[in-house]
């Protein structure tokens, strides 16, 4: 456990306002739920306020609309952030010692520097670069004429297939796949003949990847997931595809090839985005939408075929209503035919 903080060091940390005793030492972060004397708890929102009146930490970081009389509060203007600079306090990242193991294989070609950590039977391919303070995990597969940018952190059995780039303080998280090939076939009548991959792909600074995310090289030219971009686990990114800076993919999103993503993009879980589509600068997709064609910038869509989000949400409310509007139409349909028969039984009368 981390040695005790006090109260106003920690609100200095975040720019916080400080409401109550400064020198109340906190030893941790904790979870309201858990929260024991001598623990900092974070507070949501002012649905939480219940159970933080109820707490036993000994603080609470916290918004403006959060009331909490009593009690010693760090009031910030976004807790979620001041929660990330907290939780470096007090869990900070360990750094593995600078060096190669014994075990790790590097390639006579390949360039490590002084202060780069590669562990524990990695593989370093011929002519590729792991620059300053990279860190390279146990099992980790860096193939040949790929980069490692400074600060970058692969984990466990991450593998980079040959002639990727990988740019600055980027995370890879365990199993996750760059470069493999992209799924790229032409049919000649009789089977499917596989069309060599031979592009590459580069990802851009401050991205993170998570846990078993595939990310396919170009047939040509270059896969890119662009600056800041955040990958949930579990996401497929197909070749030729481009991801704008800063979106953010949840997991389970496949993205077909030759899409272009742009700056901004939200997709949520499940999204599926069929090929050569472009999703605009700063569009938002709910959890298992469909997007077969464009989107444009700043839409927000939902659903299968993908559609404007208020569409959606009507067509969701109409949907259980379908069973008893069929019922409905069928009963209309059997009134109008009788009807027709009585008038057209009348026009035969009529006529005689």
């Amino acid at each position: 456990m981390s040695e005790p903080r006090s109260l106003e060091e920690l609100a200095r940390l975040v720019d916080g306002v400080l409401e109550g005793d400064p020198a109340i030492g906190i030893r941790r972060l904790q979870s309201l739920d858990r929260a024991e004397a001598g623990d900092l708890a974070f507070v949501a929102g002012s649905r939480q306020v219940t159970e933080a009146t109820g707490s036993r930490a000994s603080a609470f970081v916290a918004g403006a609309d959060v009331s909490l009389p009593g009690r010693a509060v760090i009031r910030v203007a976004d807790p979620h952030l001041a929660v990330s600079v907290l939780l470096r306090v007090f869990h900070p990242e360990p750094v593995p010692p600078a060096g190669v193991h014994p075990t790790a294989a590097i390639a006579p070609s390949a360039r490590v520097a002084a202060d780069a950590a590669v562990l524990a039977f990695c593989v370093v391919g011929a002519d590729s670069v792991v620059e300053s303070r990279a860190v390279l995990h146990p099992h980790v597969y860096v193939g040949d004429r790929c980069r490692v940018g400074e600060g970058s952190v692969l984990h466990p059995h991450v593998v980079l297939r040959e002639d990727v780039e990988v740019g600055r303080r980027v995370i890879i998280h365990p199993g996750a796949v760059l470069g493999a090939d992209g799924f790229g076939y032409a049919f000649d009548g009789r089977s499917h003949r596989k069309i060599p991959q031979v592009g590459r792909v580069v990802v851009e600074d401050d991205v993170e990847i998570g846990a078993n995310v595939a990310v396919d090289r170009a047939t040509l030219g270059e896969t890119v997931i662009g600056r800041g971009t955040k990958i949930d686990n579990l996401v497929q990114i197909g070749h030729n595809t481009v991801v704008g800076a800063d979106s953010i993919i949840v997991a389970q999103v496949g993205i077909s090839g030759s899409c272009q993503i742009g700056r901004g993009v939200v997709l949520g879980g499940q999204v599926g985005v069929a090929d050569h589509v472009t999703v605009g600068d700063g569009a938002r997709a709910g959890a298992q939408t469909g997007i077969a064609g464009n989107v444009a910038p700043g839409a927000t869509v939902f659903g299968t075929p993908a559609m404007a989000v208020g569409v959606a949400r009507r067509a969701l409310v109409a949907l259980p209503r379908l069973p008893e509007l069929l019922r409905t139409v069928r009963r209309l349909e059997q009134r109008v035919a009788k009807l027709e028969a009585e008038l057209r039984g009348e026009g035969e009368r009529g006529a005689g």
